[in-house]
């Protein structure tokens, strides 16, 4: 097996899988009222690509207000991290 296909970092005895499978596929940001946040899409072909927070509504999920859009929510997995 050639350097490159190692799955093992050369200073660390921890393989490089291991470390990719503790990764957590959500965003571990803590995000406040009145932020303003970057959506991965537009929800109207009018609206803008940042909307402001309200309020939490779940867990996962905010209010928010899209500029020339209106009111959604969104899941954490709408906007950038």
């Amino acid at each position: 097996m050639s350097p490159q296909m190692n799955l093992f970092n050369a200073t660390a005895s921890t393989p490089v899988n291991k470390i990719a499978g503790d990764w957590h596929g959500f965003c571990q940001i803590t995000y406040n009222r009145d932020t303003w946040v970057k959506l991965l899409e537009k929800p109207g072909s009018y609206a803008f690509d940042e909307a402001k927070l309200l309020c939490q509504d779940t867990s996962t999920t905010w209010v928010a207000w899209v500029p020339d859009h209106g009111e959604v929510v969104l899941d954490r997995s709408d906007f950038y991290c």
